[in-house]
């Protein structure tokens, strides 16, 4: 197999036009195992592993996709060869962006700067690490052939595609804000790909949030009702809460929660891609730092625009049995009462929970992934969906965490001010108020529920996001 890959084209020339035919062949010979003239998914599935190349999930169908020009469910030899050629073609292109000096080979050097390119800091041991991945003749330097021996039958062709491994998913909807938006390749944004993953993550968001939905109503009953004076724990909140309203009462709120998914994700991604454009310098080349700054100002749009959907969230999480028919009575009680503002209540504080949370979370999940690059990335750079999730709950952890105060003080202005004859006070006196009454600790009320239900929330949202990437016709 690998002299059959050696003898593909680009000889002293580099030039893909000189891919030798005889060598395809060879190949699609190999392949076509009931020799019928055709290499269908099976077969280009069971020829390859048989060949000791390891493939991901989806990865034959994608190639047979890509190559199948008739669109009879398999590759001729004409498809095969043309595929083959271009995919070639692809490749080379991205082995001489990487390669800096253009000396033919590719060191940990050229390897981490072309990450740093990407937004993506690494140190040298990591870039080793991934070169060692590639490297077959233990030079620690990657010639053409060792690089298009590697990826010669993965579908991924350009570094961008291949740093996808390393993106935060911020599909993962846990029901709060998640700050970093999902990037898309270019060919992603041409062929309309980018909407369909939007779609896919709003609807594992919705369905996530709606499994998550009582934690999440019990977290906002003990921020706001829970003191000293009135210990409302765990058990005693969902008690209260079904005393009151029952078991459907458990998901008060929740309509509004899944509702306001999908113009935030609109908002934020649309956002992210106009301060992309004004912060990066070199085109689509963008840094850590930008990026954060990126995601922390298209969160904020998103959440300027949406925010009076949160507050007649918290309005309706909070409603007694009867108090409103629904979230257009909700609003217009609000507007009749308290005005117009009353719909920006806890806004300051929601802002300033951006930045910790986005900061801590980003750099976090950062330093996570890289510790596992430098430490077990030896056969491969890819980490696979257990460490990225992994990664991701604990960075989102963290970043709530941090948050959180900011967080119980935005849940607790946007209430108080549907209590009658209650007092409208400043984000600096409540917090002076609940540190002087509750003590530090205070400013940490319903966190339990909140952590509960990451694992859930992250696990629903993966599974779901998965089976409708699935539904949509999108390659894992």
């Amino acid at each position: 197999m690998l002299a059959l890959l050696r003898g593909f084209g680009m000889k002293d020339c580099r030039c893909c036009d000189a891919a030798s035919s005889k060598n395809y062949e060879k190949l699609f010979e190999k392949l076509d195992t009931n020799k019928d003239g055709k290499v269908d998914v099976a077969e280009l599935r069971a020829g390859l592993i048989a060949m000791g190349i390891a493939l991901r999930t989806g990865e034959a169908q994608k190639i047979v996709s890509t190559g199948d020009k008739n669109s009879d469910g398999a590759l001729d030899f004409t498809e095969f060869a043309r595929y083959l050629k271009e995919h070639e073609k692809k490749l080379w292109l991205t082995f001489r962006s990487l390669d800096k000096n253009n000396d033919g080979r590719l060191d940990a050097c050229e390897i981490k700067q072309s990450l740093a390119e990407l937004g993506m800091d690494i140190s040298t041991e990591a870039a080793l690490k991934i070169l060692q991945s590639i490297d077959i003749n233990g030079t620690m330097t990657v010639d053409w052939n060792e690089w298009r021996e590697h990826f010669m039958f993965k579908s991924t062709t350009n570094l961008e595609e291949i740093i996808r491994y390393w993106k935060h998913s911020s599909q993962l909807d846990i029901g709060d804000n998640l700050v970093i938006p999902d990037e898309f390749t270019n060919e992603e944004k041409v062929s309309g790909g980018w909407w369909k993953q939007l779609v896919a993550g709003a609807t594992a968001g919705a369905v996530s949030r709606t499994g998550t939905a009582p934690l999440d109503r019990v977290k906002v009953f003990m921020q706001v009702h829970a003191s000293r004076s009135n210990q409302i724990n765990l058990v005693a909140g969902f008690k209260r809460m079904l005393n009151e309203g029952g078991v459907t009462s458990l998901w008060r709120g929740n309509g509004l929660n899944v509702l306001k998914i999908a113009p935030e994700t609109a908002i934020k991604f649309m956002a992210y891609e106009q301060y992309k454009k004004y912060l990066s310098s070199e085109g689509d080349k963008i840094e850590t730092a930008q990026r954060f700054i990126a995601g922390s100002l298209a969160g904020a749009t998103a959440q300027t625009s949406i925010y009076p959907m949160e507050v007649v969230k918290t309005r309706l999480t909070l409603r007694s049995t009867g108090q409103y028919s629904g979230m257009v009575d909700c609003a217009k009680s609000i507007l009749k009462r308290e005005g117009i503002k009353a719909f920006y209540k806890g806004y300051v504080p929601n802002m300033l929970g951006i930045i910790p949370y986005a900061g801590i979370d980003l750099a976090i999940y950062e330093s996570l992934k890289n510790a596992w690059l430098t430490h077990h990335a030896e056969h491969t750079a890819n980490p696979g969906v257990l460490v990225l999730l992994g990664c991701g709950t604990v960075s989102s952890t963290c970043g709530q965490l941090a948050s959180y105060p900011l967080a119980l003080v935005r849940t607790r202005m946007q209430a108080q001010a549907s209590f009658e004859n209650s007092e409208q006070p400043s984000m600096r006196s409540l917090i002076r108020n609940i540190l002087e009454k509750e003590g530090f600790f205070g400013l940490y009320r319903g966190i339990l529920p909140n952590f509960m239900k990451v694992i859930p929330a992250v696990s629903i949202s993966y599974v779901v996001y998965e089976y409708t990437k699935s539904s949509l016709g999108i390659s894992k």
